[in-house]
């Protein structure tokens, strides 16, 4: 075979496989471009992402900032505000003291007068002029004592617009948070008891006044904690005095004519019948320490009343409790005088507040009295044993005192003042007026005692005047101890308290819905789903100042219930409410 033909062979082969090379290589750099053009994607997707990471984690710093911002301006001016206030507050207390200097010296001098028109009443007979001259000084004496009550009545509007001020920023709907010490009964009744030492560990701590701090870490595990904060955060030191100071200023509210209600959230044994009622015998003096937020604030109602004219003021007590999602009036009686619990129902008046037909109210004019009233009926209470306290309350209990106000009036007490200057001026008057507006010859002859105008804030003129009066003005104090808020689970209830614990966690969870409806400003809030949300709808929808006071326990074995009442607690912080609307006082004339 020619040699040339072999060759060609070769050629031809070499050339195949040459091509088949180069159709490797192009499909490799096929491969290769694609494989590009993905990583160039992922790169793509990568860098959106970290550009919008980066995003966020600027936008969420300014809202830091600004928060922080918002805060301190808030923190100032709340400084500002107390300052303004602690100054009013000396300002009003010198101008009460030149009040009543200006009220003795008017008496003394009065008395001076009548002393010597009585002494040189033949003489005066026939000198005119000096009986003009003596009646221009008391004329001059009741315009500077009129100066002088305008003066008050002005730092007194003063005072009250910078207090409704100071309180509305510091939020209508106040949270405060109370952690107790840890007790003997944290370690458990029953089968809980037997578990180990660790459900006694401290995991809820009062970091400060205004944070709480939960260790939600578990043994083995990484710690992971998480911070809440309220207005006001009360630690295991802290006494039930101490406790009250925060709540004080609300009740200077309610006598400016604002609905207020304190209520205390928690679950079983946390503290809250502690914090709301105390733990010893409240109507004796010596059980002050201990006394609760009800006995406290009754003292302090009818402190600040008698700082009031005399019957300005009326108070009277009702007792109801919600339980199994009924309304009971615990201080109505039978046909023998024994209080008895009486089923009540909730409606809606006219003008859209809440009203129970048919509750007794009882008169009373002293904190002593709220006491007896209170301590009478809280054996009516239902009460049952679970597994976290042995004396569990299984109700939520709600103490109203209904204030009713009549101020006085500076336009009556001008016309009773023109009205006795006029009786003066008659030409057949031998009689004299004091400031007290008291007949000379009366004050001689009758004893204060015997007289039916020995107060200083009614006038015995017997000059015909017109009837002034103004429309009765009346607020609401609500104080409710509400039921316990731990699970089905944790109680370790069974038979018919599961129908108790139910009625007692839906209350609850539509009392939180309420409190979510407001915070998203719902154009419907669902008041009626509960007849413990209905009965306090005035005093949760925006006519009242509300304050929380969250009542957790520290240890490790209730973290769970603890983390449900924060979490409530911070939900009802979110609440924006209109400023709370002051009682009408529009003057009525007859």
């Amino acid at each position: 075979m020619p040699l040339f033909i072999k060759r060609d062979q070769i050629y031809a082969h070499q050339i195949h496989l040459l091509e088949h090379k180069l159709r490797s290589k192009e499909e490799r750099i096929l491969e290769l471009e694609t494989e590009n053009a993905l990583l160039h994607l992922r790169l793509a997707e990568c860098l959106g992402k970290l550009r919008r990471d980066n995003e966020d984690v600027l936008q969420a710093q300014k809202h830091r900032l600004h928060q922080n911002h918002v805060q301190k301006y808030t923190q100032t001016a709340l400084a500002k505000l107390l300052t303004e206030v602690q100054v009013l507050k000396q300002d009003l207390r010198d101008v009460f003291a030149v009040y009543v200097g200006f009220a003795t010296e008017l008496d003394e001098q009065s008395r001076e007068i009548l002393e010597r028109v009585g002494s040189a009443s033949p003489a005066l007979q026939g000198n005119d002029g000096e009986l003009q001259s003596l009646q221009a000084q008391v004329d001059a004496l009741k315009h500077s004592l009129q100066e002088e009550n305008e003066r008050c009545r002005t730092e007194r509007l003063r005072r009250k617009l910078l207090h409704n001020t100071l309180v509305e920023l510091r939020g209508n709907i106040r949270v405060h948070c109370r952690v107790r010490p840890v007790l003997p009964f944290d370690a458990g009744l029953g089968q809980l008891a037997l578990g180990s030492g660790s459900t006694l560990e401290e995991v809820v701590q009062a970091v400060n006044d205004d944070s709480v701090l939960v260790s939600c870490s578990k043994p083995g595990t990484s710690a992971m904690n998480k911070m809440f904060e309220f207005e006001r955060v009360h630690g295991p030191e802290d006494s039930q005095e101490a406790v009250f100071e925060e709540v004080k200023p609300l009740l200077t509210s309610l006598l400016d004519g604002y609905n207020v209600c304190i209520m205390a959230y928690g679950q079983t044994g946390s503290g809250k019948t502690h914090t709301m009622i105390g733990t010893e015998d409240f109507t004796r003096p010596e059980g002050a320490p201990l006394q609760g937020v009800i006995p406290k604030s009754a003292t302090e109602l009818f402190r600040l009343i008698s700082e009031k004219p005399a019957e300005s003021h009326t108070v009277e007590v009702s007792v109801t409790e919600v339980y199994n999602n009924e309304v009971f009036d615990l201080l109505s009686k039978d046909c023998e005088g024994v209080a008895i619990g009486t089923k009540r129902d909730v409606i809606t008046t006219s003008t859209g507040t809440s009203e129970v037909p048919a509750l007794t109210h009882e008169l009373v004019r002293s904190s002593v009295e709220v006491m007896q009233v209170i301590s009478a009926v809280l054996r009516l209470r239902a009460r049952s044993p679970t597994l976290v306290h042995r004396d569990s309350s299984r109700s939520h209990l709600i103490v109203t005192l209904t204030v009713t106000s009549k101020s006085p009036n500076a336009l009556a007490l001008a016309r009773r003042l023109q009205s006795a200057r006029q009786e003066l001026q008659r030409p057949s008057q031998k009689e004299w007026w004091s400031p007290r507006c008291r007949r000379a010859a009366s004050s001689r002859s009758a004893s204060p005692a015997s007289s039916p105008y020995h107060s200083p804030y009614h006038s015995p003129c017997l000059s015909p005047r017109p009837s002034i009066t103004q429309a009765q003005i009346r607020t609401k104090l609500q104080l409710v101890d509400l039921a316990g808020s731990e699970c089905v689970g944790m109680s370790g209830v069974t038979g018919a308290a599961l129908w108790e614990t139910s009625c007692i966690n839906r209350s609850l969870s539509a009392l939180s819905d309420v409190l979510g409806a407001l915070a998203e400003q719902r154009p419907h809030v669902p008041y009626r789903n509960s007849k413990l949300t209905h009965l306090l709808q005035d005093s949760i929808g925006g006519e009242a100042k509300l304050l929380v006071m969250l009542c957790v326990s520290p240890t490790q074995r209730f973290l769970a219930e603890s983390l449900q009442s924060l979490g409530f607690g911070a939900r009802a912080r979110q609440v924006h409410r209109e400023p709370a609307r002051r009682k009408n006082t529009t003057l009525k004339m007859k």
